[in-house]
């Protein structure tokens, strides 16, 4: 069914590789809508409840194909317009996703694999990874995810990594909000896998949608419209069967099964 990424499923977690290693796993249109088809599967797959985002070979992803970018130099704007909306398409379809998404970084991030790496609920790393968005190097612009990463970490910040593309280690990504941890390789995989069965096991289906999908949507809303969308969240959490579920078996001084 693809051809540039690998998907598989085990129990409850779903695995997504970026396959094309001999290119480093860049971004083609190709790989890009077939990224968008698999994490639109697993999303409507209702056995899963969480996704690990990897990338085959030494490289996690060094962002859009250079080649792919120069042959897009020939395509006029609304042609250029389409093709730049479908990779927004994915960050925002990652970003606002109804179940986490974790990356599993085991090669350097840059460019366009580095704005995967943002829009990512979770991010784990190895020491030797670097990450960068070095679009302005190229002549190029961090147009759409400087929307996220502007969300994720602080402006000076994310100035400092837009402005002038330099790469960072994954200690200096954890240290500016980019990443959650540094993972040596040996245990990177393990770790990640520990990480996402302990969101499966102790927290709700649910509550994790629309924890995940409130976090979107209220930054951009006036305090008061977002508190009034707080309340009304609040308000159906406390009906919702989970909720009911999750008090009752506290009450009682047992352990939720979650689904």
């Amino acid at each position: 069914m693809y051809e540039t990424i690998l998907y598989s499923t085990d129990s409850k977690i779903c695995t997504i590789r970026l396959n094309r290693p001999d290119k480093r796993n860049a971004f083609n249109s190709q790989l890009v809508n077939e990224l968008k088809t698999a994490i639109i599967s697993a999303d409507n797959d209702e056995q899963i409840k969480i996704i690990i985002l990897k990338g085959e070979g030494e490289v996690f992803s060094a962002g859009a194909d250079l080649a792919y970018l120069q042959s897009l130099q020939k395509n006029s704007y609304a042609e250029n317009l389409a093709d730049s909306k479908n990779l927004m398409e994915v960050y925002h379809l990652i970003y606002t996703l109804s179940k986490p998404v974790i990356a599993q970084i085991e090669g350097h991030a840059i460019a366009g694999g580095c704005g995967l790496v943002t829009v990512c609920d979770f991010a784990f790393a190895v020491p030797d990874a670097q990450f960068g968005y070095t679009e302005v190097k190229i002549g190029f612009v961090p147009a759409i995810v400087m929307v996220f990463l502007l969300r994720k970490i602080n402006e000076r910040s994310a100035k400092e990594l837009l402005l002038s593309g330099k790469l960072i280690s994954g200690a200096q990504a954890l240290v500016a909000g980019l990443i959650n941890g540094v993972v040596g390789k040996e245990n990177i995989n393990q770790h990640v896998l520990e990480f996402a069965n302990n969101l499966i096991v102790n927290c709700s289906r649910e509550s994790l949608k629309a924890t995940k999908q409130m976090i979107a949507a209220v930054q951009e809303m006036k305090l008061e419209d977002a508190l009034n969308y707080a309340a009304e969240i609040n308000a159906t959490a406390r009906s919702s069967e989970d909720c009911k579920y999750g008090i009752e078996t506290f009450l009682a001084k047992k352990r939720p099964e979650w689904k």
